[in-house]
């Protein structure tokens, strides 16, 4: 599976150090909140509101340049839409990677 990586923050900050680490405390400290929402509401079998969940979480997933993953985001949340639960371990093992990356940084 492919790793998260600082390229795409690194691409836009143009070398700006300050504004790369406020990036990263912005993601280290967002995404624990969203992805324990996304777990209570899957537990819960909330399909609307854990596609609106993982609608949030994709984003820090392509901002941490996980592209496959990202694709992997769009269509669960579009099978939770569709009240299924496709691609759901698939979706969390990208969250566990995120986890034990961003608990690195």
């Amino acid at each position: 599976m492919e790793q998260p990586n600082l390229s795409y923050i690194k691409s836009m900050s143009g070398g700006d150090k300050a504004f790369e680490q406020k990036l990263i405390e912005i993601i280290k400290l967002e995404f624990p909140q969203e992805k324990d929402v996304y777990y209570y509401n899957v537990s819960q079998k909330k399909h609307k509101e854990s596609a609106e969940n993982v609608h949030k979480l994709k984003h820090k997933i392509s901002i941490l340049g996980l592209e496959k993953s990202y694709d992997i985001a769009v269509a669960y949340e579009e099978n939770l839409i569709e009240g299924k639960t496709d691609l759901k371990n698939e979706f969390e093992a990208i969250l566990q990677i995120m986890t034990l990356y961003l608990d690195q940084l």
